[in-house]
């Protein structure tokens, strides 16, 4: 069983995570524009009194005037958090934004985190059934049993909006998915097998009541506490556990594990061993889920059978029950048809869906997201990875037709496959970009270059690099200064990372040497002036380790100006042979991804160079997964009004056509009929018109501007410029770039350093 390294993070990177800009993690913005008096005068008053007067008519118009159709509530009060036990309501509060977060990356569903101070399962019951009409749908978390049963299940009676405890069903639904695939692949009959619960919290009932729901009979589940099996006549049992109770005369896990087929752990580490597992029944199904330690490893597991297949909570080990392939999705469904409730109909639906979903062939996109992996259907691929684009338009599109078909639903999806189409686009597909990124180059751990190594955000992104598994960072700084730098920022001294700089006498000589052959006769310089180049210039130093081989890539910039970095860069590195150098940022803002170039190179490129601009950044953009779609803009739309200024973008688009390329492109368009789809009316003969996702610009000016415009008045995430066409992976950081950005980038030249061969034109 393959394991792969688990991230490891400071609690000192964590409270900087929480804290760097603004405070937590979550903030409100408006969906509509609020720049004029007539915006104000409609949002507030006196527009607003129509919708007000409108939902007074019928309540149901709430679902169309305001947000409630897309709202979910995530409620706890800190009786039980994250494993951690009852450290109070406001100490539950990051988890609670985290959960929100995680609703709105995986299924576009907007959150408001609500903490109760209070550990009365009936005022807390009177609080959310006052404030519930706001929401579409309750999700409860981290409250502790028995309140939580308590708790969702007079929430249920009351309510007509979705409630539902992830801690419970989260769990359930992805073990029942896993359970389904893993009988399937031991070729198993649920109705015949012998089940074995260890824990009997919530989530293991849950589990146990999804399982009955799937058919694996009542009589074959055997439920274990803390003071053993539960079963019938047994006293001091409450009415949650009873439920469970069957005629048995095994007493503790030892008797009730001989001839098991599946074992579900929901306790703690340790509590099976390698002596119980040996007496499961053949082909032994054994899902492991206490966190962070299972209640046995894999390894163990493996050194006694060879024939099990385990599932474990951790995203190191194959097969992870993570709760996250189910929430947002289950929410999604459930909301888009306005459902009173999940019911277990619906979550048998996601588990069916889930597993099902499992068992599909996996496409080169979903390859791209997971880092190069293509897994397969067996043993260690029965759950579905957690960055599986496919997750969002076939889990809510199961929960909504199971809503339809039970009768709960008040709105009707009529073609599931427009709906399944409507689902994807929700999601920009750059959210899993940076995810493919990362889990490719975590296999190769490429040595990057760190060269303004002494500055903070730089040295934190060296570090972060290094503690994620995403390769083998190195330095280019002094080691006092750097030692300094860490205890000001709070880190330990004992720092693992190379630190280089021209003070090591043999890669002094072996760069100058280097360089003296290189500009000896492009400029003339002697051995003399290579050797102060390679000791005075930390982007020189750093250009010439990866010219070298001493390092697979660099990122640089950040204390300079972008240009200032590449000139030196420049001296030291060519561009790729029979290729442009060019700046291409990836621009991500409200669900649409677009490439800006170039960026950063260019002042005024010609009809050629913008031509070999749009050859280059499709083949970029196909390596991050996309179709690409080039739009040569401009201030003009098909030659309206046809300036001198536009000649040259034209010939462009004529020079393309010549050479008969393998991508779609077209122009001149101005920047909204590229991007759009209220254009394509007004130019029905464009196939770009709306749909563009590469802005090839007329000039260096124009996009700098307008990337920079989006980034700071739009809120758009800007990763780069990448720098394309260079002869070796190495970015360029502009000034007062943040932790992540550095790290991006690095990320960046990693995987370039591994996908891209730089000995000739790709």
């Amino acid at each position: 069983m393959k394991k792969t390294k688990i991230d490891h993070y400071t609690d000192k990177e964590a409270l900087e995570f929480h804290n760097t800009n603004k405070s937590g993690k979550i903030e409100i913005i408006s969906s509509k524009p609020m720049t004029t008096k007539r915006d104000l005068a409609l949002a507030y008053s006196p527009g607003v009194a129509a919708p007000v007067k409108a939902i007074s008519e019928n309540p149901e118009a709430a679902y169309d005037y305001t947000t409630k159709g897309n709202l979910v509530a995530v409620i706890s009060n800190g009786s039980a958090i994250l494993g951690m036990g009852n450290l109070g309501s406001l100490a539950s509060k990051p988890v609670m934004e985290g959960k929100a977060v995680l609703f709105k990356r995986f299924a576009d569903i907007d959150s408001i985190d609500l903490e109760i101070d209070c550990s009365n399962s009936q005022e807390i019951i009177k609080s959310i059934k006052n404030f519930a009409g706001s929401f579409g749908g309750i999700n409860l978390e981290d409250i502790a049993a028995p309140d939580c049963f308590i708790i969702e299940e007079k929430l249920k009676e009351i309510l007509d909006i979705p409630v539902f405890h992830d801690d419970q069903h989260g769990t359930a639904i992805i073990t029942t998915a896993a359970l389904i695939n893993a009988l399937d692949v031991s070729k198993k009959s649920i109705k015949k097998i012998k089940v074995v619960i260890n824990g009997a919290g919530a989530s293991a009932m849950a589990c146990a009541n999804l399982f009955k729901k799937t058919g694996v009979p009542q009589k074959n589940i055997t439920m274990i506490d803390r003071k053993g099996v539960i079963y019938k006549g047994r006293d001091n049992l409450n009415q949650w556990k009873s439920t469970h109770a069957i005629d048995t005369k095994d007493r503790n896990l030892d008797e009730a594990i001989e001839n098991a087929d599946v074992f579900l752990g929901l306790s703690a580490k340790g509590t099976l061993s390698k002596k119980m597992v040996k007496k499961m029944a053949k082909k032994p199904i054994i899902f492991a889920c206490a966190n962070p330690d299972p209640e046995i490893t894999p390894e163990e597991v493996l050194e006694v059978r060879d024939d099990a297949i385990i599932a474990t909570g951790r995203s190191d080990y194959p097969n992870q029950v993570n709760n996250l392939i189910g929430f947002p999705y289950i929410f999604r469904g459930a909301l888009d048809v306005r459902s009173k409730t999940i019911n277990e109909e619906m979550k048998v639906a996601a588990a069916n869906a889930i597993a099902a979903l499992a068992r599909e062939d996996v496409p080169d996109e979903v390859v791209a997201a997971m880092g190069g992996d293509r897994p397969h259907y067996g043993k260690e691929y029965i759950i579905p990875s957690t960055f599986d684009p496919r997750l969002i338009s076939v889990i809510p599109a199961a929960v909504a037709k199971a809503a339809m078909d039970s009768g709960v639903a008040r709105k009707k999806i009529k073609d599931f496959e427009i709906y399944k189409e409507q689902l994807k686009q929700r999601l920009d597909p750059s959210v899993t970009i940076m995810q493919g990124i990362n889990s490719q180059i975590k296999k190769t751990k490429k040595k990057i270059v760190f060269a303004d190594g002494e500055d903070e955000n730089t040295l934190k992104a060296a570090i972060a690099f290094k503690n994620s598994g995403l390769g083998i960072p190195i330095l280019v700084a002094k080691k006092d200064i750097i030692k300094k730098r860490l205890k000001e920022i709070g880190y330990s001294e004992n720092l693992d990372i190379e630190i280089t700089n021209s003070t090591d006498k043999n890669k002094r000589e072996k760069y100058s040497s280097f360089l003296f052959k290189k500009l000896q006769r492009e400029q003339g310089l002697l051995e003399r002036d290579c050797d102060r180049l390679v000791r005075n210039d930390r982007v020189i130093w750093a250009s010439c380790m990866v010219s070298c081989g001493d390092a697979d890539g660099a990122v640089t910039g950040n204390t300079r100006r972008y240009g200032a970095s590449l000139e030196k860069i420049k001296k030291v590195v060519e561009p790729r042979p029979g290729e442009i150098m060019f700046g291409l940022n990836m621009v991500v803002n409200k669900g649409k991804t677009v490439f800006v170039g170039d960026t950063s190179v260019h002042e005024y490129p010609s009809s050629e160079q913008l031509a070999e601009i749009a050859i280059s950044s499709a083949r970029v953009v196909r390596l991050f997964g996309f179709d690409p779609k080039v739009a040569f803009v401009s201030h003009s739309t098909f030659g309206q009004p046809l300036t001198s200024r536009t000649k040259h973008i034209k010939n462009a688009v004529n020079i393309l056509k010549e050479k008969n390329v393998d991508f779609k492109f077209d122009g001149d368009m101005q920047p909204d009929v590229a991007l759009n789809e209220e254009y394509k009316e007004l130019y029905p003969f464009s196939e770009i018109v709306g749909n563009a996702n590469i802005l090839i610009m007329p000039g260096q000016h124009s996009a700098a501007i307008s990337y920079k415009m989006m980034r700071e008045l739009g809120g758009a995430k800007v990763i780069g410029p990448l720098l394309i066409g260079l002869a070796q992976p190495i970015e360029i950081a502009p000034l007062r770039s943040s932790t992540s950005d550095i790290i991006n980038l690095a990320s960046v030249a990693a995987y370039s350093a591994g996908v891209i061969n730089y000995n000739k034109k790709n």
